[in-house]
Order: C-alpha cells, then structure tokens, then sequence
C-alpha cells in the first residue's frame, strides 16, 4: 500500500502563544503534510517536490526522513529558497497565511522530474491545487504526473485547497478545470463551494467530471462525504481548538490511509460503508491534529488514533 503526494513543502512560521509576533518554524504543506500522515498511519509515503539548498530545505528533508517518507527529489534547488508561510490565528484558532513565495523552490517542479517516476509502484497518487498556481512548468509537471496516474488506473485524490494570498478564484478555476476530469477522490472546504457551484450543485458537478467520492468538510461540523447519489454526515470529533493548520490534512491523510487498509485499491473497491469507516477515522485524526500547535507536528500517529476511537 502506498500513496505518492506531489506538491508543495515550506516552512509554516507560526506564532508562539503568549507572545506578541514571535513565531516558531514548523514544517507544512499540504500534500508534504498528507504524505506524513499517511507513514504516521502506517502506509508507505512518497513525496514528489522540490526543495532549496538552504536550512529550510534541509530541514524539510530530515523531517520527512524522520517519518520514514520516501524523497523522490533528494536533491536540492540552488534557484529559490525554501517557500515560507507566515500563520496567523484568530481568537477561535483559525488560521490565515501570508507567503513568501516569489518564486519559492516548489514552483521548480517540472516534466522531466515527472519523468522520472515509476508509477506503477504507488497505488494512488495525491495533489493539491497550489502547485498549480506556479509556474507553467510545475502546472503541466503536476498534470502530466496525474495523467500519467490515471492511465495506468491509479487512484487520483485531488484537495482544492484554495489559497486567496497566492491567487484569484477565477485563475484556481481554470487549472482546477484542468485536474477534475482526472480525479476520484476531491476534497474541498466550506469555503471552496463556488469551485463546485454551490453545494446544492455537487451532484452535477460530480457527474460532470465523473469524481466518483466529494468529501466536502464542515469544520467544526464534521465532514459530508458524496458517493454515487448518496450522502453520509461525518460528525467532527469534539476537541478543544488549540491552532486549526494541517487539521484539513491530518483528516484526509487519515480518511486516504483507512481506505488502503480497507482494500480499495481502484474505483471499484469504494462503497459508502468503507467512505464512513474513512471518514470517521478521519474525523478523528483531524481533531486531535488541533489541540496541537503547527502542521507536521501535530499530525497524529496510528497509535494515538486508535487510542481515541477505542477509548
């Protein structure tokens, strides 16, 4: 069983509680934070990025090797410096960014790295919607990795994960357009219901682009999760907030990891009884993900999973 996340990996600055614009550096990104969530759940992880040859970068590096998460770009760019993500949290712990990412190394992505993979040993391939807002080179590296995944019948996950600080509605739109027709699994947010036209439009949208699962997530009002024409409620896991980053990663990493575990290797092996046992396992990744501080960090382990579901 393993998965490979394709994307961005930076250094999320996030502030130190009590203090008064100090922040403390963590590792994040959201599919680098997925590929840590699956190793931490057991499942072999892959992560496709580019990185800078500078400290971040380095330390970007051991972080996923401390996990166990296999680097399929080892090297690192002397072109741009790691990309670092300024957080910033309001009084209910949730948080905003600010970028540093002009351009930042995870933009370098192109075809050739691509290229280079064998994708025949991953069982599903997994990206998010800011390696599309780069350079022309990552976009078309990031679809030429998921087209490539789709005609060799991998599973496809796709997190819409809009950012507003690093580009337009309109500009996510197109490339996402891009991605859709590719993608089996779709995560989108509250927030990113105009990308599917409103959530009384899921269905068409669905059907549209033939995903086949929508997982759209609530917040603190759980999950609810789209199969054929069907839906199923998710309840969130009742947590004291403490800092909500990586908590959208910490559940999908969760509800991906289930899935494997579950035999679901293909479009075929999804039913909404294995969707609920993913997404409940989820639920309750995401909800112990925000009682810590800052993204990798505070994704949780297997262990602390079962723990919780078990009592």
């Amino acid at each position: 069983m393993k998965i490979l996340c394709i994307g961005e990996m930076l250094i999320d600055f996030t502030p130190v509680s009590g203090m008064s614009n100090t922040y403390t550096a963590n590792p994040g990104g959201a599919p680098a934070n997925v590929a840590v969530s699956v190793a931490r759940n057991g499942i072999k992880a892959g992560f496709l990025g580019k990185l800078g040859n500078d400290d971040f970068g380095k330390l970007l590096v051991n972080t996923l090797r401390k996990d166990g998460v296999e680097i399929l770009l080892p090297d690192l760019t002397d072109k741009a410096t790691t990309t670092l993500a300024f957080v910033t949290l309001d009084e209910t712990g949730d948080r905003s960014f600010t970028f540093a990412r002009k351009p930042g190394a995870d933009m370098l992505l192109d075809k050739t790295d691509v290229e280079k993979i064998d994708l025949d040993e991953w069982d599903m391939v997994h990206a998010g919607s800011v390696s599309q807002s780069g350079e022309s080179a990552e976009r078309d590296a990031v679809l030429l990795a998921l087209k490539k995944a789709k005609e060799k019948n991998k599973l496809v996950s796709f997190d819409l994960n809009y950012r507003d600080k690093i580009w337009s509605v309109t500009e996510c739109q197109r490339e996402c357009e891009k991605i859709f027709p590719l993608t089996d699994l779709l995560k989108i947010s509250e927030e990113e219901l105009v990308f599917a036209g409103g959530e009384e439009n899921i269905p068409a949208f669905m059907k549209k682009y033939d995903i086949t699962v929508l997982v759209l997530t609530l917040g603190g009002d759980g999950a609810r999760i789209y199969y054929k024409d069907r839906t199923k409620d998710i309840a969130a896991m009742k947590a004291k907030v403490v800092d909500t980053t990586g908590a959208g990663d910490a559940y999908w990493g969760g509800f991906l990891s289930c899935l494997l575990k579950q035999g679901v290797k293909s479009i075929a092996d999804i039913s909404m009884d294995k969707l609920e046992k993913a997404g409940n396992y989820g639920a309750v990744s995401g909800g112990l993900c925000i009682q810590k501080p800052g993204g990798i960090p505070a994704l949780p382990t297997e262990e602390e999973i079962l723990k919780a579901i078990n009592g």
